[in-house]
């Protein structure tokens, strides 16, 4: 008796059978990433965003041998010493016949953060607003020479695509105007910023502090019309502080030390790009705040969060020394998160052959986000 045998039912059972199990698996990851996720936010919240934070701090002048700017006078640069790298950085100015000792305090407070930042002096106390942009332009120029100097402590320690500009009064101004220079820019904080009939058309994130008592720069005259003429299409926060005067920004204790958390959640969000900060700002620091007068905002941001499997995402090979190919049909976005929740490389991946080199990371886990679902890559030496 001859026994027949469908191909085509086996294989389709076979098909099927492997769907499943793809689903399963992918569903699996999902929910241990998120896990992983709540886990690490819930190591971030108000109570740590402390000053001093986490890290040591350790400065270099120009006698430790960073570059000497043309556009600016001396530089300090705070950073921290037992943080991860890449570090992300910002550039501060001080204001109209300042010095830099009048802002001195953000730099050991963001570097104790894990923010590399550097304080400028000004080549004249009298520069306006559009010097100080140009200024602080030139030290994120500093910034980047430090990226390469060989006997930097920072050498190939640097996030170059996040950068940051802060300043108080002309320095506020000028770093608003260093945003509209320089679009690479990727955050700014302007403290009690003066700058009259502002152009001020750019698309980096920008959190404005002002002073309800500000005599020098009244929010009215200056940083409330800094808000409304930046583009509503760029995220963008106003907090003015109760009973707050010209310096209430000065250092990270103002308006009882809101001014610092405020300012660090808005660098890492924004900056380092880490969402677990978007809660700390929508749901706490700037709900019915005792220290603010006023708080006006336009600005987006999400928890990292996870949705049901929906694609069929192949990744090989995986572990990888390098470079791993993916096998998805779409051309889809993506972007790769590290341990620690931060996201480290992000961009489009289109064609027959798509596919993302990992040779210039370390040796991790790291997590591959596209269109809601996640995948873990082992990357080995």
């Amino acid at each position: 008796m001859e026994t027949k045998f469908n191909n085509s039912h086996y294989f389709s059972g076979m098909k099927n059978k492997l769907r499943l199990q793809l689903a399963l698996q992918l569903t699996l990851i999902a929910f241990l990433f998120s896990n992983i996720i709540l886990a690490q936010c819930e190591d971030i919240t108000v109570e740590s965003l402390t000053n001093p934070g986490p890290f040591a701090v350790e400065t270099l002048t120009e006698v430790d041998g960073i570059r000497n700017g043309p556009d600016y006078l001396e530089a300090t640069i705070y950073y921290p010493t037992n943080a991860t790298a890449p570090y992300s950085s910002i550039a501060i100015v001080p204001g109209y016949t300042a010095l830099p000792e009048s802002v001195e305090e953000w730099g050991p407070f963001y570097a104790s953060h894990g923010i590399v930042t550097i304080i400028i002096g000004t080549n004249s106390t009298f520069d306006l607003p559009e010097a100080r942009a140009i200024a602080l332009i030139d030290a994120l120029e500093t910034i980047k020479q430090e990226n390469i100097r060989a006997s930097s402590p920072l050498e190939g320690a640097l996030n170059l695509e996040q950068l940051a500009v802060s300043g108080w009064s002309m320095g506020g101004g000028g770093a608003q105007r260093a945003a509209v220079l320089d679009n690479t820019i990727a955050g700014v904080v302007a403290l009690c910023p003066w700058l009259p009939n502002p152009q001020l058309d750019h698309q980096s994130p920008v959190l404005i502090f002002s002073g309800e008592n500000d005599t020098v720069a009244p929010p009215f005259i200056h940083a409330d019309v800094h808000y409304n003429v930046t583009p509503d299409a760029t995220d963008k926060l106003l907090f003015e502080i109760a009973n707050g005067n010209h310096s209430v920004a000065n250092t990270p204790n103002g308006g009882n030390g809101s001014v610092g958390k405020i300012a660090l959640s808005w660098l890492k969000l924004y900056v380092e790009e880490n969402d677990c900060y978007c809660p700390l700002l929508t749901e706490e620091l700037l709900v019915n705040p005792p220290s603010a007068s006023k708080v006006e905002q336009d600005f987006e941001c999400e928890l990292l969060g996870l949705t049901s499997p929906e694609l069929a995402i192949g990744l090989y090979p995986n572990p990888t020394k390098n470079i791993v190919h993916i096998e998805i049909l779409q051309d889809v976005d993506f972007q790769l998160i590290s341990p620690l929740g931060q996201i480290v490389l992000k961009g489009s991946l289109s064609g027959n052959h798509k596919q993302i080199d990992l040779s210039q990371f370390p040796p991790s886990i790291y997590y591959l986000h596209i269109e809601g679902q996640v995948n873990k890559l082992i990357k080995y030496n």
